[in-house]
């Protein structure tokens, strides 16, 4: 059956139909549960239906995952590692579409949607490396003939469930990880981006049936908060991985530690960028610009708080909102656009709401504040001149809205930027060495992510990605976060004949 719309025909490039199973279980596609239309935000026309899965769908999907688990974890690492390299080719011949696709359903700009494809394509190179060096370290014992050394092993199964800002990006960091350490993977996608749930997993699903390997491997499911809650409850998962709002994750991380799951978070940001009296005005302006208005304020890296050296204030200031006054917004899908619109109706009645709440705590509107009329969520980029002590200014609002404030000292700066209850992303611009290892050390920003001279969002893979206090803790993407995704023994062999007891103890 085809597209009611031609500029949706590329879709079918990638697998898509107009009507989809949201489901992919036991190596077939399928799904028995209410069937949903997706819509893309610039215009909330349909672009296609899909059939979400049920909760016998779901134990299905979890009985067949949980028997590939034996197949996978078998595998040498190194040979695991080249299914993911064939994964990330399958996603690089179809780059294009699937970006395009991005942009379609979920809003964002066309380079920032092939943009995000590359990143998981990025994220399986890196894992590829990563399959050879998953490497324990060796530990000198202190009992004669005795080695001592650590073995990391598989978990089983790593539940990922994703949202609609990044709604393939954030499965490349856990999954290419997940999987080069010998976990099978159960996806739930966002419930209003399946169709990029959809196609990433027919990519997969083909290379896993190309080798002769279960499919089950990887298990994907389309479905609303009943079929997230069942992945947080169930014992058979040992690592949930959630990516979403503090709120839901602070239930999502009740539930999984209860039954002494692990639990991987990636919640709220509300970050903070610094621009001190000695910083290059220009370079800052050019990346508040792209930190606060990119993806249309929904990154959880946006940067939503701007303080302003009081010295350069004004000079910032009038620079940045005649940026924002130029901005394009409109159709993602065009060349020249800047800004898409917000993900969904709800989001456009959230900045609503925001911006009646910032007014009703004093914050003056120095540009945008409204929404724009018309048949898609297209809403303002936004800046607002407000008290440091305003309580909105501590709560994540989840829109292109740019908090300014002025501050006098260093010192004054870096508490303001560890005022709120989140700790993802932080940026300071300055030319001082002494400032920027102030602002990185222990007296500095509280962030997991602390930067100098560049946005607070952009991150690369090769790092660890992720924050403190409610921001969730969890480490996701490079650096050592496949160690969350294995679990570590300590083993001593005794290569000897005698029974030397460790801290000199004699038994008899």
């Amino acid at each position: 059956m085809g597209f009611a719309k031609k500029e949706h025909e590329f879709l079918s490039a990638i697998g898509l139909a107009s009507e989809n199973p949201g489901g992919f279980i036991n190596g077939n596609w399928k799904a028995s549960g209410p069937v949903i239309s997706t819509v893309t935000p610039s215009n909330n026309q349909e672009i296609a239906k899909v059939t979400e899965v049920s909760m016998e769908d779901y134990e299905e999907g979890l009985r067949s995952c949980n028997e590939a688990v034996k197949t996978w974890k078998t595998l040498p690492a190194p040979k695991r590692g080249e299914i993911v390299r064939q994964i990330g080719d399958a996603l690089r011949e179809k780059l294009q579409h699937l970006g395009k696709l991005v942009s379609l359903e979920m809003g964002k700009i066309l380079a920032e949607g092939i943009g995000e494809v590359q990143e998981v394509i990025d994220m399986c190179d890196y894992a590829v490396g990563l399959s050879r060096q998953l490497n324990g370290s060796i530990i000198p014992s202190e009992r004669p003939d005795h080695m001592m050394f650590e073995v990391w092993n598989p978990l089983g199964i790593v539940g990922v469930i994703t949202a609609f800002n990044f709604p393939c990006a954030v499965l490349g960091w856990n999954a290419c990880i997940a999987l080069v350490c010998g976990n099978c993977v159960v996806w739930k996608g966002a419930p209003t981006t399946p169709l990029v749930t959809i196609a990433v997993t027919k990519l997969i699903a083909e290379v896993l049936k190309r080798n002769n390997l279960p499919g089950a491997i990887f298990t994907a499911f389309c479905g609303g908060a009943e079929i997230g809650e069942a992945i947080a409850k169930d014992t058979r998962i040992p690592l949930v991985s959630f990516t979403g709002s503090s709120k839901v994750g602070s239930k999502v991380q009740q539930i999984v530690t209860e039954r002494f799951g692990r639990c991987l978070l990636e919640l709220s940001g509300n970050n903070a960028l610094i621009v001190m009296d000695d910083a290059d005005v220009g370079l800052a302006v050019r990346s508040i610009f792209f930190a606060a208005v990119g993806t249309a304020g929904q990154r959880c890296t946006t940067c939503r708080r701007l303080y302003l050296h009081e010295s350069i204030y004004q000079n910032l200031l009038d620079q940045l909102v005649g940026l924002y006054k130029q901005v394009k917004i409109g159709d993602p899908l065009e060349k020249g656009t800047l800004v898409g619109p917000v993900h969904t109706k709800a989001s456009r009645e959230n900045f609503e709401k925001g911006i009646s709440t910032i007014k009703s705590q004093g914050g003056k509107i120095l540009t945008g504040g409204s929404v724009i009329e018309s048949d898609g969520n297209f809403v303002q980029p936004t800046i607002v001149e407000i008290a440091s002590n305003a309580s909105v200014v501590k709560e994540e609002l989840f829109g292109p809205v740019l908090y300014v404030m002025k501050f006098k000292t260093l010192e004054e700066a870096i508490e303001l930027n560890n005022s709120v209850p989140q700790g993802l992303s932080s940026s300071i611009f300055t030319s001082k060495p002494s400032t920027i290892f102030k602002w990185i050390g222990p007296h500095g920003s509280d962030c997991g992510i602390v930067n100098v001279n560049i946005p607070t969002n952009g991150a690369e893979i090769g790092g660890a990605f992720g924050g403190e206090k409610a921001t969730g803790g969890g480490r996701e993407a490079g650096s050592d976060s496949w160690k969350q995704y294995m679990r570590r023994s300590t083993c001593t062999i005794n290569y000897g004949t005698e029974l030397p007891l460790a801290q000199g103890i004699n038994f008899g």
